[in-house]
């Protein structure tokens, strides 16, 4: 956040952000950490940071100041999630990112278009937070917002235009403006592809958003990754490839490698082929060679580094998830992402030391997946529409 094409987002891109949401919603010790570590390494955007602040707190949710009759639904959508949130802490849910990725608060004009031109929602409002559960990709160049209902591989064809592909094979065109910040939301559930204006290839994961210019400039490329992504950084001698994240940067030549930036899951970078650079606030830098994982701990404000296979960490691209001795908990953290589901873990059977091993292929059916986790984690599983509950398979 630290380059200049970047600020031109001001503080909306915190009112954007679902860990700030998180914090304002549900402050904590860890989130003040968060948010402290990130302003000490990024001062400049403390005025950002508090203009953000201030608005959020300008809105009460479930207060006087909104008439129940006058309630948008997006509102009405953000007291029950919370509603369920405080729910979902009770019964031990595995995840209660759903409670914040609806947090849409009403402040200023905002625009939804769909791939046909068609306008589907005007408010004179910002929209505080970007829904990712059960909702579109978008692509949000300016105050300008395209919506795709199903998974979309895009290109940057040039300063003024991107074209987009969907799941039909049919094409179709966005317009672009040159000096505005770029974002590629993918919420749980989808996944998209982008090529960059310089021709490097992104795979966006579920639950992630990537900002990006719509040409690199000067003498880096730079972007900005909330989530997941697998890249194929296009080669180029005079100008590096950085990707920035909450707590580290990754920079490159040309390589290919993921990098794992999810709030609620540790960080961390697996390089595939070439070389990078994993720089942390503090300057020091840490080289990965190919095949190796560079872990961050947010505790330490370190890497450690081991051998991995990397198909492991990359194979959701294309479609299955490999596991060797994965700890079940981060395998269902998987699945729910990918699915847009919601785990419930028996309260009375301690998941800790519980591994899986094996391969499962991620297809349309739920129960095939499901099953296959069963067979290779020792676990048994009950659905109940989008929430399944896990057990530990019984031993009579």
């Amino acid at each position: 956040m630290k380059q200049n094409h970047f600020k031109q987002a001001g503080f909306t891109k915190f009112l954007q952000d679902e860990a700030f949401i998180e914090w304002k919603l549900f402050p904590s010790e860890e989130l003040d950490t968060y948010w402290s570590n990130f302003l000490d390494r990024y001062p400049e955007e403390r005025e950002n940071f508090q203009m953000a602040e201030k608005k959020f707190s300008s809105i009460r949710i479930s207060s006087h100041r909104v008439l129940p009759e006058k309630r948008s639904e997006p509102i009405k959508q953000l007291e029950q999630s919370l509603s369920a949130y405080g729910r979902k802490r009770r019964l031990r849910h595995y995840s209660y990112a759903a409670a914040i990725s609806v947090a849409l608060l009403i402040l200023s004009l905002f625009y939804y278009n769909r791939v046909s031109g068609e306008m589907l929602s005007e408010s004179g409002n910002y929209i505080v937070g970007n829904k990712l559960e059960s909702e579109d990709i978008l692509f949000v160049a300016g105050n300008q917002t395209s919506s795709f209902q199903g998974n979309v591989d895009l290109t940057i064809e040039n300063e003024k235009t991107v074209r987009v592909r969907g799941e039909n094979n049919q094409d179709a065109e966005i317009s672009i403006e040159q000096d505005v910040v770029n974002k590629l939301i993918v919420p749980y559930g989808k996944r998209s592809k982008i090529i960059l204006s310089d021709g490097s290839r992104v795979w966006l994961n579920s639950g992630s958003v990537l900002e990006f210019p719509c040409t690199f400039s000067g003498e880096k490329r730079e972007v900005i990754l909330h989530g997941e992504m697998y890249i194929e950084v296009e080669p180029d001698p005079d100008r590096s490839f950085v990707v920035h994240t909450a707590d580290f940067d990754v920079k490159v030549h040309g390589t290919r490698f993921n990098v794992t930036a999810y709030r609620e899951t540790s960080a961390s970078v697996v390089l595939v082929e070439g070389k990078v650079g994993l720089n942390l606030k503090d300057g020091e830098e840490l080289l990965l060679s190919p095949r190796e994982q560079g872990l961050y701990s947010g505790s330490t404000g370190t890497f450690t580094t081991r051998v991995v296979d990397v198909d492991a960490y990359i194979s959701w691209k294309e479609g299955y998830l490999m596991f060797e001795d994965t700890p079940v908990t981060e395998a269902l953290r998987k699945i729910e992402r990918y699915y847009n589901l919601s785990f419930n873990l028996d309260e009375n059977v301690s998941f800790c030391g519980l591994t899986c091993t094996g391969k499962i292929i991620l297809s349309a059916n739920l129960d095939n997946v499901m099953t296959a986790l069963s067979v290779i984690s020792n676990t048994e599983y009950k659905r109940d529409d989008n929430m399944i509950y896990i057990f530990k398979k019984s031993n009579n």
